[in-house]
């Protein structure tokens, strides 16, 4: 390991909550922390004026090795004003860590007002959805995704069909689609005591985890669970901007709100079908379920709508029901439920054996440090000579070489949180 490699840091700006459902960034950023340093900052949380603790500061507490901080500010303050209040209670606790070079990782071009005056190494954009599409989104979100392609060193995408829409737009950019912790929901293959919430229920059951918001096609769900009356449908998960009332109102259809990531494989090894019900919209367009190679992982038959990173490479290769109406959807579970699914699922588990976390955490680390010798290559002093190769290995000496190691590692619990004020 090079001393460059040693001594970067990670400062990483999230519009997902650490502490929201645990996914992309909270598997990279885990992985991360074990050789950086990492400081994620979330996207501030609004106050009125006449709350407990009236003026801005910064609340941060540790999980694991990652640093996580949340700024607090008040209502009603315009755009400069919250990225200069940002900006100084970020700034503040790189200094108090002892935080000076760092590489900066982004998933949103949104915080880019933010940053003014931090000096990275290096900038990461890494494009896990198409924010722009999502409901309520910024009219300003694709102006700043453009700036931000000129300003960062690398881009990764979530998935293929993102990819094909990025790569255009910058020269440094990769596919990474969606990865996953096979042994964590291979749990569910074996024998784990039922959750509460579930026992009551009859079988077989049909299950979805995951977020429950525009990109769900309620209504597809809703002609599903009529079709077949004799499954239970269990959604898990938090609803976010839509509204619970709305959701389909059936005897067989049960929301039972957000569970953890530990919590996961339990519910997993007592369903019969997992489900992606997705609709076909703007916000679902480029998107790359994590929850899929889950799913196959914990060795249950999967059917899903024609989301285009399901089709490809999940549907194609038999892995993967694809159903595009309720009828055809309540049909491919029939299937799923009565098909011998030992071929099936011999092929996934083979597909699987080529994903992991650590292995993409490992090549996207490949590529920041490659973007950093780059970096520094170019600012190394022009001789009026052409170097020699050897002069040309001394200055490589002192750069950064890839890291291709894996560990196999597990989420911990978070600690204690600390309020900080400026």
């Amino acid at each position: 390991m090079s001393q460059t490699q040693s001594t970067y840091d990670i400062v990483c700006f999230s519009h997902l909550r650490w502490n929201f459902v645990y996914q992309r960034p909270q598997h990279l950023m885990s992985r991360a922390a074990q050789r950086h340093r990492v400081v994620f900052v979330e996207e501030p949380i609004f106050f009125c004026a006449s709350e407990s603790m009236p003026i801005p500061h910064l609340e941060t507490y540790r999980d694991g090795g990652v640093h996580v901080a949340i700024p607090h500010l008040p209502e009603g303050l315009s755009e400069d004003r919250v990225g200069s209040l940002i900006r100084r209670l970020v700034k503040d606790f790189l200094e108090e860590l002892g935080v000076r070079d760092f590489a900066m990782w982004l998933y949103s071009p949104m915080f880019l007002p933010y940053l003014r005056g931090l000096e990275p190494k290096a900038v990461v954009y890494d494009c896990m959805d198409e924010l722009a599409n999502f409901r309520f989104a910024p009219p300003v979100l694709r102006e700043r995704e453009q700036q931000l392609f000129r300003w960062a060193d690398a881009v990764f995408t979530g998935g293929r069909s993102l990819y094909e829409a990025k790569r255009l737009h910058h020269p440094n950019c990769h596919c990474f689609p969606s990865s996953v912790e096979v042994a964590h929901f291979a749990q569910a293959r074996r024998p784990l005591p039922e959750p509460r919430d579930l026992a009551p229920l009859g079988r077989p059951r049909v299950g979805f985890y995951g977020v429950i918001d525009e990109r769900m096609d309620t209504e597809l769900l809703e002609a599903v669970a009529r079709r077949l009356p004799g499954c239970e449908f269990v959604m898990v998960g938090p609803f976010a901007k839509v509204d619970p009332a709305e959701m389909p109102q059936l005897a067989n259809l049960h929301f039972l709100g957000m569970k953890s990531y530990a919590e996961l494989p339990y519910y997993l090894a007592h369903w019969d079908v997992a489900i992606l019900p997705f609709a076909l919209n703007d916000s679902t367009r480029f998107i790359s379920p994590t929850k899929t190679p889950e799913y196959l992982a914990a060795g249950k038959p999967v059917v899903s709508t024609p989301i285009q990173d399901v089709v490809k490479p999940y549907g194609e290769k038999d892995l993967v029901y694809i159903a595009d109406n309720a009828t055809g959807f309540a049909e491919a579970i029939r299937r799923a439920l009565l098909e011998d699914q030992t071929k099936r699922q011999r092929q996934a588990d083979a597909f699987l054996a080529a994903m992991s976390w650590d292995y993409t955490w490992a090549k996207m680390e490949q590529l920041i440090e490659e973007a950093l010798e780059r970096k520094q290559l170019a600012s190394l002093p022009k001789a009026n000579h052409v170097p020699t190769p050897a002069g040309l290995a001394r200055a490589a000496e002192t750069l950064l070489s890839p890291h291709s190691g894996e560990t196999l590692l597990s989420p911990r619990s978070g600690e204690a949180r600390v309020a900080r004020k400026p």
